[in-house]
């Protein structure tokens, strides 16, 4: 039975308390322009999907970890205040794809550069409760395996 230390909690204590702090300065940052926290990350996600990505309401919810209706009503309330649209595909005219408005790209930037100015002050610390945390890796039986991802979406 593989053991852990004093040193290996505290680790992971420290990088859940590093990534709780970005959180939670995203989350102030966010609600200081008018958006709930999820509607940021839905439009972050929305403008940051992969090239080969489609932008759509189950391509969203599978990047944000959360279940397909409660994306609907994420999109509603952004299109409703004008951050987001909607548009029919030019091909399926069944599906639905999403893009960012003028207005969610000029709200988008303002938060992402607030993001990377903040990730330029508190970013080190991250990477090293990162580093810490993954040290003890190292040394694991498979630890350069990463375990299954629960295939499970998370309601909000």
């Amino acid at each position: 039975m593989e053991t852990l230390t004093l040193s290996d909690y505290e680790s992971l204590a420290e990088l859940r308390y590093q990534l709780r702090c970005f959180l939670s300065f995203s989350e102030q940052a966010a609600r200081a322009v008018g958006l709930e926290p999820r509607q940021h990350q839905l439009m972050l996600s929305l403008k940051g999907l992969p090239s080969d990505a489609r932008p759509t309401i189950g391509e969203l919810a599978e990047r944000m970890q959360i279940q397909h209706h409660s994306t609907v009503e994420l999109v509603n309330r952004l299109s409703a205040a004008g951050y987001v649209r909607r548009r029919r595909d030019g091909e399926d005219r069944r599906e639905v794809l999403l893009a960012l408005t003028s207005k969610g790209e000029k709200v988008l930037r303002e938060l992402s550069l607030h993001h990377r100015a903040e990730l330029g002050s508190a970013g080190p610390a991250l990477v090293g409760a990162l580093r810490r945390a993954m040290r003890g890796t190292r040394n694991s039986k498979g630890s350069h395996r990463r375990p299954a991802a629960p295939n499970r979406r998370r309601s909000t």
